[in-house]
């Protein structure tokens, strides 16, 4: 049975669609995207970029409550915040010119070194995943030794019939040799070469505006879970 939050349900109604307004302002933000403009124009923002975004991330944690338990889908701390971290780069610009959202294994506190979901709007672009976008060394050895080790396993996530025909297969980069450790013509060498383990969809930003893109989502990340899954485990 499906079950929320009470108070969810009250602050986040149930997900309609994203407003065409809402990525109208995103496309404004790109030509000015400088502290100013948008802190004139932040209550768009927050009214029909972010806010939608809450209620699908709301709207998940109801549709996945019994097929992804362990992910925890939360409208206050999935969502990215809309400021970049300018330290390193150069372009300075100050704000991302898209909302997005990632859904970690309850416990997982670092979204950037943990498996997960992912989610991404912007103008012209949806992609939706999961998985692991750049293991550190040490998970990458953990990942390999369980591909060597266990490989029915991995292969029963990659080789099911649904995976494949939504994703394809593992993407990301993948090195040209084998890696250090392990022969050339090792049996599962196909998917030891792999540097990166996740998997996406990109979709035409119109998908984004209906109601029924909540389904797509779900339907999206149900597939991806078992590859979540294995990777939290391994």
């Amino acid at each position: 049975m499906k079950t929320s939050n009470p108070l969810d349900r009250e602050m986040f109604p149930p997900f309609s669609g994203f407003p065409k307004d809402g990525l109208d302002f995103l496309k404004r933000l790109k030509k000015n995207n400088n502290r100013p403009w948008f802190q004139k124009h932040k209550q768009e923002y927050d009214e029909l970029v972010k806010f939608p975004m809450q209620c699908l991330i709301a709207s998940l944690a109801i549709e996945l409550g019994s097929d992804a338990k362990e992910i925890e889908f939360n409208p206050a701390k999935s969502i990215f915040r809309i400021y970049r971290d300018v330290r390193f780069s150069k372009n300075k610009a100050p704000y991302k010119t898209s909302v997005a959202a990632s859904f970690q294994i309850r416990g997982h506190k670092d979204r950037h070194e943990s498996p997960g979901l992912y989610l991404h709007v912007q103008p012209g672009q949806v992609f939706l995943g999961g998985g692991l976008y750049m293991p550190m060394g040490d998970q990458l050895k953990a990942i390999r030794k369980s591909i060597v080790t266990d490989p029915d396993k991995y292969l029963k996530v990659v080789r099911n019939r649904g995976f494949k025909k939504t994703f394809g297969g593992i993407q990301g980069e993948v090195l040209r040799k084998a890696p250090l450790g392990f022969p050339k013509d090792h049996p599962m060498i196909e998917h030891l070469r792999h540097k990166q383990f996740f998997v996406g969809v990109e979709l035409n930003e119109s998908v984004c505006l209906k109601e029924s893109f909540l389904g797509k989502v779900a339907d999206t990340f149900r597939t991806a879970v078992p590859l979540v899954r294995w990777l939290a485990e391994v």
